[in-house]
């Protein structure tokens, strides 16, 4: 049921934002599988000039299993659409992300995109963060500071933040770019934005997995087959 459902918001937004002469950042995660199927089968339908940014390793790989034109920001730093999945969405359209640890290159291509959509099954809709997703929010740190960041997001903010280890390989999980993540288990919601800001200044901090004001659109897969959209609240 999830799976048909990721599917969906895959599918749903390939074929409303991407369109030809587009550069195109590519998200990671299981979601985005379904998205780059549906890409590639548009370009090879419809002959689409597009190129592909990716946010991992893993968006990397599938960009060139598919055959698609692998770009980088050095090349295209300025992007026309990002697509890309979420591990939670709240009501506001801020996203927790990086539960696959990918978050740090997963934001700045985001953040490089004109408009940035997120894709996602019925199980990552949330009133309010926290209220589906369990694991709290992944902090990418250096890992000599893993410990002194660890310690301060609890001393300041609550709860406690863990590093996480990995599941194949002996310590911790180490993300693309070498570092370490924290999972910050948060004990109540918070000013999502004061929050990250604060957490990004702490010396040793590469980037939270916190979206906040920057998804322009959810697409949710549901279990009846429908696809519900959400976009930011007018302010």
């Amino acid at each position: 049921m999830a799976e048909e459902a990721k599917k969906l918001a895959g599918y749903a937004a390939v074929d409303n934002h991407v369109q030809n002469n587009q550069v195109l950042g590519v998200g990671s995660g299981s979601t985005i599988v379904y998205a780059v199927d549906r890409l590639a089968e548009r370009v090879r339908q419809e002959k689409l000039n597009i190129v592909c940014v990716p946010t991992s390793f893993q968006a990397r790989q599938l960009i060139l299993q598919h055959g698609l034109p692998l770009s980088d920001l050095d090349r295209h730093p300025e992007l026309d659409v990002a697509i890309d999945g979420a591990d939670e969405v709240d009501s506001a359209l801020t996203l927790i992300k990086g539960g696959g640890g990918c978050l740090a290159q997963e934001k700045i291509v985001a953040g490089c995109a004109k408009h940035f959509i997120v894709i996602a099954d019925y199980r990552k809709d949330s009133r309010c963060l926290g209220q589906q997703w369990k694991k709290g929010v992944p902090i990418e740190v250096l890992p000599v500071a893993y410990v002194p960041v660890s310690r301060t997001i609890a001393q300041r903010f609550g709860g406690e933040a863990v590093l996480r280890m990995a599941v194949s390989k002996a310590g911790p999980v180490v993300t693309d770019n070498s570092n370490f993540i924290l999972d910050w288990k948060f004990e109540h919601a918070q000013n999502w934005k004061e929050v990250n800001t604060a957490i990004k200044m702490i010396p040793g901090v590469v980037e939270t997995g916190l979206f906040v004001g920057m998804a322009e659109r959810v697409y949710f897969g549901m279990e009846d087959g429908s696809v519900k959209t959400r976009d930011p609240p007018v302010n």
